[in-house]
């Protein structure tokens, strides 16, 4: 018995922490869009969300990324061009809309409320992808003269649901997924479909990533049918 209780201590100091099937944990860099919907998703890596234009300055940089998940094929597009990543693929799709607080103080009612009424709209900057839909979808309606109501541009969408839901501002031009996942202190103003971007998601593995096949295993579950329900659930549409 004592030299099977030997052999078993010895065996456990020379097993490796977590046990031969265990893997490494991934580090996703991701658009803040995503923040309530991939933890759901998977759990285990560790995250990193914040403007998309920000992750792909960061990864350009030699950011330890093994994935990075874009609201904009723009910046994922570029690095592939520059080989710092894997061959992009879509998995999700979101739309814009106008939020505003669930009082409603401005008392608007339509988008095209924006041209008449005095309201405080925060939007965001130009070089984030939310920023670039919103200055598309005001060019679409005509309505370019609001972003003299403008009082804030903010580096993410998660910064302007926090000025919106907090009462700095009356409204702010914000995916359809983050009103959803703050309905308790927004509400959405739809935007007319004809004056809508396309808001594609994508996602890639990062070529300097130093856990390439567990980077590979995330994204390819981001297409399995329970990733998909799950961000139907949180108000996406998937390819």
């Amino acid at each position: 018995m004592r030299l099977v209780l030997a052999a078993l201590a010895a065996a456990l100091v020379l097993a490796p922490v977590g046990g031969a099937g265990s893997s490494a944990r991934v580090t996703v860099y991701a658009a803040s869009s995503l923040t309530e919907a991939l933890p759901r998703i998977d759990p285990r890596p560790s995250y990193s969300f914040a403007g998309s234009n920000q992750l792909a300055f960061q990864i350009k940089q030699g950011a330890p990324a093994d994935v990075f998940a874009s609201a904009s094929p723009s910046y994922t597009q570029a690095l592939y061009r520059e080989g710092l990543v894997e061959r992009p693929r879509t998995f999700a799709s979101n739309a814009l809309v106008l939020a505003v607080p669930r009082s409603n103080p401005a008392g608007l009612r339509s988008v095209f409320d924006l041209r008449d009424k005095n309201v405080r709209l925060v939007v965001g900057s130009a070089a984030v992808p939310v920023g670039d839909y919103t200055r598309r979808v005001l060019r679409r309606l005509g309505l370019s003269s609001a972003l003299d109501k403008v009082v804030s541009q903010e580096p993410d969408v998660k910064s302007i649901v926090g000025k919106v839901a907090l009462g700095e501002a009356d409204a702010g031009f914000v995916y359809r997924t983050d009103v959803r996942a703050a309905s308790d202190r927004l509400r959405a103003i739809a935007i007319p479909a004809w004056a809508q971007p396309a808001v594609r998601y994508e996602v890639v593995v990062v070529r300097a990533s130093r856990h390439r096949a567990e980077a590979r295993r995330f994204v390819a579950a981001l297409a399995t049918p329970r990733a998909r329900r799950l961000l139907r659930q949180a108000g996406f549409t998937v390819p």
